[in-house]
């Protein structure tokens, strides 16, 4: 009985003696990215809530981490590697003694390195380098139109939209339908954890001349030329810059946002490239053809130079704020009825901006609210006009079309200049988009409210890419002027290589005129209500990741205040009030 009862007391002492030495846990577990591909020298990281306590470790060859000797409490574990969104688990809690699994799946925020021309060529892997990347895009097509104008090298817009000075029809190449032909290289690079220094610059080329996107150049080459001998003049913030897109950097941290300044998108452009159907392809939005949604009232200001921006995600939602500070010169100014060169006075800039965003995604559906606010807001017109032209002499006569002239000589020389209107603009933009496979619904709606400026600006005064402004309206607007623009549409992706995008647009403006006497017996200005609508459908077929063909037709008419080709003078309307456009071309983007 006495052996009986040593051999039992040994056995249960044996029994407890594992419990004895474990006096710890431990936390192990296997990283994967988004495939199931196991990820090596990924950083795990093992906090202790309670104590603060942490221990990183990094995981081996096949993905695997583990982490014993671990006291009881509660824990959370972060993994962290370059390439890929940081990612976190909560709400562990270890007893003594436990094992506990804790597998975590990554997402990659950038596309593998490229590797071999053959990569390059088929796959959408980029072209990086210690952190920094080159990108771009050649897109061309061929196209026709009902009502165009010659094409000319600066001009990387087409001819899609209606124009006010299209008279014939025509066969021309169409530049940059779906995405503007250019370069660009970007770099982020980690300077503490979750820190990263990051810059971006990026240009605008014409596929079809070789020659830097250049809307001012569009103006300045018609200059004084009859209204029949025009190429196609267009407005936009792209005028020759060296980095006619964005240039800018900053910081960027993890856990509180992205910081940046220099030349860089509205945010109005950013969601206009989200929330459009045809996301701002030149051949077949108006959105993105003319800037005016994006830039809040003006296509010159879809870009704003001088300027901060922040941007920070926290879960499903998303906030932007962005300043521009006020640059350039304000040229000479006189608000007096008969003044000269030697009467006006100086002008300081007074272009300053701001904007904020803020929006989210809830599963499917996702939304943005933007409001932006631009002083001194520059639409140039059209082409100075000459001795040839339906009015007097060349517009840069005249302070304002009609009032306050010149006497004497020319302020500045005409030459290489060009002419606007001068307003301040605000507006407030609402934009969603719906995913139902394999469906994408889009829609969106902006109020623009336009008024004479608080600041006016000279002859002489800067715009885009330096140009100079030889004739300026700065009280153009006889009441407020009133923009709606809205639009929908819907994509659909077939069998995950070809999209079939519908797209509806519209704009319309109210009638500013004093008195208000518009119609077809009195005459129409460009200060009467009117209305301007294009729809658009094209077909886009991805070859490969980087390859892509396309084809389709856009339609756009105006009416009304809408329809006067100013500044010809009064009650001159467009040459034909519509446009059809079929386009086919191809894209080819790194």
């Amino acid at each position: 009985m006495r052996r009986a009862n040593l051999f039992m007391l040994l056995w249960l002492t044996m029994a407890a003696f594992p419990a004895w030495a474990q006096t710890g846990a431990s936390l192990s577990g296997a990283v994967t990215d988004q495939t199931g591909a196991a990820l090596r020298d990924v950083a795990v990281t093992i906090k202790n809530v309670d104590t603060g306590a942490t221990r990183t470790i990094a995981t081996d060859g096949v993905g695997h981490y583990q982490a014993s000797g671990l006291p009881l409490g509660r824990f959370e574990v972060r993994a962290a590697k370059q390439g890929f969104a940081d990612e976190t688990r909560t709400g562990i809690s270890l007893a003594v003694g436990q094992d506990a699994t804790v597998d975590i799946k990554m997402q990659r925020t950038t596309p593998d390195v490229c590797a071999s021309g053959h990569e390059f060529a088929t796959t959408d892997c980029t072209l990086t380098w210690h952190g920094i990347t080159v990108y771009g895009a050649y897109d061309i097509g061929v196209g026709w139109v009902s009502h165009g104008l010659p094409e000319n090298g600066y001009n990387y817009e087409g001819a899609s939209l209606v124009n006010r000075n299209g008279y014939q029809h025509r066969f021309l190449v169409a530049p940059n339908n779906l995405q503007q032909t250019g370069l660009g290289i970007r770099g982020k690079e980690e300077f503490l954890h979750g820190w990263s220094v990051v810059f971006n610059a990026s240009t605008g080329i014409n596929p079809q001349s070789g020659l830097l996107a250049n809307a001012s150049a569009t103006q300045t080459i018609n200059n004084g030329l009859p209204r029949k001998s025009y190429s196609y003049a267009i407005d936009g913030a792209r005028a020759g810059q060296p980095f006619n897109d964005e240039i800018y950097g900053g910081i960027s941290s993890a856990h509180f946002g992205t910081l940046t300044f220099g030349r860089q998108r509205s945010l109005g452009t950013d969601a206009m490239l989200l929330y459009d159907p045809a996301g701002g392809a030149y051949a077949f939005s108006y959105i993105g053809y003319n800037g005016t949604m994006a830039g809040g009232g003006d296509t010159e200001n879809s870009r704003w130079d001088d300027a901060l921006k922040y941007r920070l995600t926290s879960g499903p939602v998303h906030f932007g704020a962005m300043y521009k500070f006020a640059d350039g010169s304000g040229g000479c100014y006189s608000a007096s009825g008969n003044w000269t060169a030697a009467t006006c006075t100086p002008e300081s800039a007074h272009n300053n901006a701001y904007g904020f965003d803020l929006g989210g995604d809830y599963g499917k559906f996702s939304a943005d609210v933007v409001f932006q606010q631009y002083n001194q807001a520059i639409s140039v017109l059209n082409p100075l006009l000459g001795p040839q032209s339906l009015s007097a002499p060349y517009q840069s006569t005249t302070d304002s079309i009609n009032t306050n002239p010149i006497t004497g000589a020319n302020l500045i020389d005409p030459n290489n200049t060009v002419y606007g209107i001068v307003t301040d603009n605000r507006a407030v933009m609402v934009a969603a988009k719906y995913t139902w496979k394999p469906f994408k619904f889009f829609a969106g709606y902006e109020y623009i409210w336009q008024n004479n400026p608080k600041n006016p600006l000279g002859v002489g005064a800067s715009d885009q890419g330096g140009y100079i402004m030889s004739g300026v309206e700065d009280n153009n607007l006889d009441s407020e002027k009133l923009v709606q623009i809205w639009w929908t549409g819907a994509k659909y992706t077939y069998r995950s290589k070809t999209d079939f995008t519908l797209s509806w647009y519209e704009q319309r403006q109210n009638d500013f005129r004093l008195p208000p006497t518009c119609s077809p017996a009195a005459g129409f200005r460009s200060s009467c209500a009117g209305n301007l609508n294009e729809g658009s459908l094209y077909v886009d077929h991805h070859f490969t990741k980087r390859f892509d063909g396309f084809a389709g037709i856009a339609y756009s008419y105006v009416n009304g205040g809408l329809a006067i080709a100013i500044p010809h003078g009064p009650g001159v309307p467009y040459f034909s009030n519509n446009n059809l456009a079929p386009t086919v071309g191809g894209r080819f983007a790194f």
